[in-house]
């Protein structure tokens, strides 16, 4: 298994640029047009660790909702006897799969667990896998969604997943024009990224970020992408101000 922990520099940045941009940020969805819906998914969900359980208690204090990304190769039913402890009767947390092993089989260009260059068969055998090895330790509680690593998937992988019975994906707001889906697999997508941002300066990844927010609210919902791996304190802190901002909007559900 292999995740990236790196911090990204936004959430290096000063006491005081973070202050100012978690008021942007709350000024932004306060100011929300009515109707205005906000989802929140959790990726590379499977072992659990202190940033996890953390993560999960602030989404508990809030009360509000986080759909939990699981990546099924990595789930042991010890670990998630830890999880379901941890989520406890809360009703907090809406658990799907993500991907099967997160491995990229792309030989060129950008990364893909179920991208152009494997037969349709072979992934389709490793969504169904997923999806057995997450009932059998999740039961009922397992919900027919699918969020490919790296918010990318092809055309025949979306073909499998509706012959398989998924009930809908969650990808990055690109991709819906990339891959088409039918109405029979809606796709409830993310268009902000809190913790894989790529900005080398501090400041200016807060401002994309935050630019992000305004960009979200503008179309009529935002869904808020979390990597617990990649948090320090500074970005816990921000994701508490999030939650609490959010309280205004129409929560999304899958």
């Amino acid at each position: 298994m292999i995740v990236k922990s790196t911090i990204s520099p936004c959430w290096l940045a000063s006491e005081q640029e973070l202050t100012a941009a978690a008021t942007r940020m709350a000024d932004i969805l306060s100011g929300a047009p009515s109707g205005t819906e906000i989802f929140f998914r959790a990726d590379d969900i499977a072992v659990p660790g202190n940033n996890c359980q953390r993560m999960m208690e602030i989404h508990i204090a809030r009360q509000i909702p986080l759909h939990m990304a699981v990546t099924p190769a990595w789930l042991t039913e010890s670990r998630w006897a830890i999880l379901k402890e941890w989520a406890g009767d809360s009703g907090m947390f809406i658990w799907h799969q993500h991907g099967w092993r997160h491995v990229n089989h792309q030989q060129s260009g950008k990364k893909g667990e179920f991208g152009t260059d494997r037969p349709k068969s072979a992934k389709k055998a490793d969504l169904a896998k997923g999806m057995e090895r997450l009932r059998t330790f999740m039961g009922d509680e397992f919900q027919p969604v699918f969020t490919p690593p790296w918010n990318r998937f092809d055309a025949a992988t979306a073909e499998a997943l509706q012959e398989l019975g998924y009930r809908a994906v969650s990808r990055s707001t690109g991709e819906q024009k990339k891959v088409p889906l039918t109405d029979f697999l809606p796709d409830i997508p993310i268009n902000v990224d809190l913790h894989t941002r790529s900005e080398a300066d501090p400041a200016e990844g807060l401002n994309a970020l935050i630019d992000e927010f305004a960009q979200a609210v503008k179309s009529g919902r935002v869904g808020v992408m979390l990597h617990h791996q990649r948090m320090n304190d500074a970005a816990f802190v921000f994701l508490d101000a999030v939650l609490v901002a959010a309280k205004g909007l129409a929560l999304r559900s899958i």
